[in-house]
C-alpha cells in the first residue's frame, strides 16, 4: 500500500487558509461579524497574492509589518485597528495549525488608541428626535405610518438595527404594562449579535405601544417572511434586509418633514427626500447613530449605566466608550444628580457628630 502523504499546513494559499479561517468560526459567531472579518481578510489576500505570497508558510514578520504600513496611510486609525484585529486573531489561528512561524501574531501590530478615536460623535440629537416623535404623533397624515413606528422602536428601546428587524408581531406584548421581547431566532434567519445573551423583555410606554398597534392594523403590509413569521416592520416582500432598514432610518428622520430645511434646499425638488438619496442629507441619520443618541439621552435623563446596558444589550464600559455622546455640561449635570440621588445617603453616613457606634 502507497502511503499517502500528509499536507503542509504551510502550503496553504492564504486565500483558501482565509477560507477555512471563516468556516470554523462561523459555528459560533454572527453571520455579521463572519461577513466584517471577510472583507477584511479580503483585502489581506489581495496584498499577499500582490507581492507574490503563494503560501502562508511564506508569510514573515516584515510582511505584516509591511501591511501595517501601508494600511496606516489609507483608512482612519478606528479601521486599521479593527483590520489588525481581525489579522491577529487570523494569525493565531495559522499558528495553531503549524501553518506559521511562531510568534508571527505577536508581530501584528495594533494602534494605540484614545477612546474618541474608536467611536463616531455622529448621533440623532435629543432635541430633534423628539420634535420629529411629536411631529408624528400629532399629525394624523403620518402617525403610526412606518417611518413613525420605526422611529418610536429605534428611540424608545435603543435596539440595534439586527434587532429591530427581527421583531415580530407577537413580540408586541401589550397585555397589562407593555413591552417588546427580543429574541434570539437564527434558525429562521434573525439570530442577536449576543445571541441567548441578547435576548430580553424591554419596556415601552402606553403610547408607543399604541403607535405600534395602530401600525401593525393600519400601515402594515400584511406579509410574512420566507420562515412564515410575521415581521413588525415588514416591507412588501416580507422581512427587510439590514440595507433596507437602513434606508427606512435616514427617510424616518429627515428633518424637513417638519420644519424648512437646514441645509436652504426645497423639499419639493431635493433629490434627497427620494428613497435612493435619502442618506445624502447631512441631517439624515442611520440606525446606529438613532442608537447612540437614544442611549445619550437615557443617560441624560440620570438613568443609571447598568440600567442603560441591560436595555440596550451592552456593556456599560461599550455605552461609556462608543455611545455615551453628551456634551461636557451635560456630563457634569448628569454626575451631579447621580450623587445626590445615590450617593449623598452614604455620604451622610460619614457625620461625626453623632456618638460613634462603635466606641
Amino acid at each position: 500500500m502507497t502511503e499517502r502523504r500528509r499536507r503542509d499546513p504551510g502550503d496553504l494559499a492564504p486565500r483558501d487558509a482565509v477560507r477555512r479561517y471563516l468556516r470554523r468560526r462561523a459555528s459560533d459567531s454572527t453571520e455579521k461579524s463572519v461577513h466584517g472579518w471577510e472583507y477584511r481578510l479580503k483585502l489581506w489576500v489581495e496584498w499577499c497574492e500582490g507581492i507574490g505570497l503563494d503560501r502562508v508558510d511564506d508569510v514573515r514578520r516584515w510582511d505584516v509589518d509591511e501591511y501595517y504600513e501601508l494600511r496606516s496611510s489609507a483608512v482612519a486609525p478606528a479601521t486599521l485597528e479593527g483590520e489588525m484585529w481581525t489579522l491577529k486573531m487570523f494569525c493565531e489561528f495559522l499558528e495553531d495549525l503549524g501553518a506559521v512561524e511562531d510568534g508571527l501574531a505577536d508581530a501584528v501590530r495594533i494602534p494605540d488608541l484614545d477612546p474618541e478615536d474608536r467611536s463616531n460623535d455622529t448621533k440623532l440629537r435629543t432635541e430633534h428626535a423628539l420634535a420629529l416623535l411629536r411631529y408624528y404623533r400629532m399629525t394624523p397624515a403620518v402617525y403610526a405610518t412606518r417611518a413613525h413606528a420605526y422611529l418610536e422602536l429605534a428611540w424608545t428601546t435603543g435596539a440595534r438595527q439586527s434587532g429591530l428587524r427581527a421583531l415580530d408581531i407577537r413580540d408586541l406584548h401589550t397585555d397589562g404594562a407593555p413591552y417588546l421581547d427580543f429574541r434570539h431566532r437564527p434558525d429562521t434567519g434573525t439570530g442577536l449579535k449576543n445571541k441567548l445573551g441578547g435576548e430580553r423583555p424591554v419596556a415601552v410606554t402606553e403610547e408607543t405601544a399604541s403607535v405600534l398597534q395602530e401600525f401593525i392594523q393600519t400601515h402594515r403590509y400584511d406579509v410574512h417572511d420566507d420562515h412564515g413569521r410575521q415581521p413588525l416592520l415588514a416591507s412588501a416582500q416580507g422581512r427587510p434586509g439590514p440595507n433596507t432598514v437602513r434606508v427606512w432610518s435616514y427617510l424616518a428622520t429627515l428633518p424637513c418633514q417638519h420644519v424648512p430645511c437646514p441645509h436652504g434646499q426645497k423639499r419639493e425638488t431635493c433629490e434627497k427626500t427620494e428613497y435612493a438619496h435619502a442618506s445624502k442629507c447631512p441631517s439624515s441619520r442611520s440606525p446606529h447613530q438613532i442608537r447612540t443618541g437614544a442611549i445619550t439621552w437615557f443617560l441624560n435623563l440620570g438613568w443609571p449605566p447598568e440600567d442603560v446596558a441591560e436595555r440596550v444589550n451592552a456593556t456599560v464600559k461599550t455605552i461609556e466608550q462608543h455611545y455615551d455622546k453628551a456634551d461636557p455640561e451635560q456630563r457634569r449635570r448628569r454626575l451631579r444628580e447621580r450623587m445626590e440621588k445615590r450617593r449623598r445617603p452614604l455620604v451622610d453616613e460619614l457625620s461625626i457628630d453623632d456618638e460613634d457606634p462603635l466606641r
